[in-house]
C-alpha cells in the first residue's frame, strides 16, 4: 500500500502521463527520482518526485533533450544566462560550424528562455543578422547553408505534431520562388501553441495546389509568406483568386500593405510570434 504523501510508480505514472517504463530509465539514467523503499523493497515516490517529472516534460516539450532537460531539473534551472548570452553563444557555434555546441545552447536556450521568447529574442534576430551577413560577404554561401539548415531542422523537430488536435486549422506556405521558410515555420511553431493545427507544404508553393488542399481540408486561413515583394507581385492575380474563395493573409518582409491591397489579403505585421498571436485573438 502506498504511505500518506508517498504513492507507488504505477499511480505516478497515472498522475504525470509518463509510462512506467520510461519513469524507470529517468529514475535510472538521470537519477530524476528519490523515492524511499518499503521493508517489503517497494520503490514509493513523493510529491517532490511528481513535480520533477512534470517539469522535466515540461522541458522536453519546449524542444529541450532528455539530458539536458534532466540537468536542469536536477539542478533547480540554476546559472540561468540572458537572452544575450545565448544569442552570442549561438553566433560563435554556428560561426565554428560546430553541431555539437550550436544545439547545446539551443537546448539551453528553449529550457531559460522557453520558446517564444527563444524565438523573440534569440532566433529571429539572428536569422535577419545571418542574411544580412551573407549579402555583405561576411559569411560564405556554405556557412550560412549550414546554419539555416541546423536551425531549419531544430523548428521542424518542435513542430512534430503540429497537426494533431481538434483546433482551427492554418496552412501555411510559402509563394513560387520563395525559399526562405524559417520565419514561417517559427510563426506555425507560435500559433500551435495557440492550439491552431498546421498544414505545411514549405517554400516555393505553386498556388494552385495550395488553393486545392486547402478547399479540401476546409482551412480556417492560409497564411504566405516570402522575404521580397517580387515573390508575391509574381503571382498578383493568383492570389487574387485565393481570395475570392479562402481567407488569406500575407507575411514577412515581402508582405506590403500595397500587396495587401491588391489582392484583398490580410497583412500581418511584426515578428511571427506576434503574427501568430494576432491571427488566434482574431479568431
Amino acid at each position: 500500500m502506498s504511505t500518506p504523501g508517498r504513492v507507488r510508480i504505477g499511480e505516478l505514472s497515472r498522475r504525470t502521463g509518463v509510462s512506467v517504463d520510461l519513469l524507470r530509465v529517468w529514475e535510472r539514467r538521470y537519477g530524476l527520482l528519490a523515492p524511499e523503499r518499503t521493508g517489503g523493497g517497494q520503490r514509493l515516490y513523493s510529491t517532490a518526485d511528481e513535480q520533477r517529472i512534470r517539469a522535466m516534460r515540461a522541458h522536453l516539450d519546449g524542444g529541450v533533450s532528455p539530458a539536458e532537460a534532466a540537468r536542469l531539473v536536477t539542478s533547480g534551472g540554476s546559472n540561468g544566462a540572458t537572452s544575450d548570452e545565448l544569442a552570442r553563444a549561438l553566433v560563435r557555434a554556428l560561426d565554428d560550424v560546430d553541431e555539437v555546441g550550436a544545439h547545446a545552447v539551443l537546448d539551453r536556450m528553449l529550457a531559460e528562455l522557453g520558446l517564444e521568447r527563444a524565438l523573440t529574442d534569440v532566433l529571429l534576430p539572428y536569422l535577419r543578422e545571418l542574411g544580412n551577413r551573407w549579402a555583405c560577404g561576411h559569411v560564405t554561401v556554405a556557412e550560412e547553408h549550414f546554419a539555416s539548415r541546423l536551425l531549419h531542422g531544430r523548428l521542424l523537430a518542435l513542430a512534430r505534431g503540429w497537426d494533431s488536435g481538434s483546433g482551427p486549422r492554418a496552412l501555411l506556405a510559402c509563394p513560387p520562388g520563395e525559399a526562405h521558410d524559417l520565419p514561417l515555420i517559427s510563426f506555425g511553431v507560435a500559433l500551435r501553441r495557440r492550439g491552431w493545427r498546421i498544414t505545411y507544404l514549405g517554400a516555393s508553393t505553386p498556388i494552385g495546389a495550395l488553393v486545392e488542399m486547402a478547399r479540401e481540408l476546409e482551412v480556417r486561413i492560409v497564411v504566405l509568406a516570402a522575404t521580397t515583394p517580387v515573390r508575391f507581385a509574381d503571382v498578383i492575380e493568383e492570389l487574387r483568386a485565393v481570395t475570392d474563395a479562402l481567407p488569406l493573409a500575407i507575411a514577412g518582409e515581402g508582405a506590403t500593405e500595397r500587396i495587401a491591397a491588391e489582392t484583398g489579403a490580410r497583412l500581418l505585421e511584426g515578428d511571427p510570434v506576434a503574427a501568430a498571436y494576432e491571427i488566434a485573438r482574431a479568431a
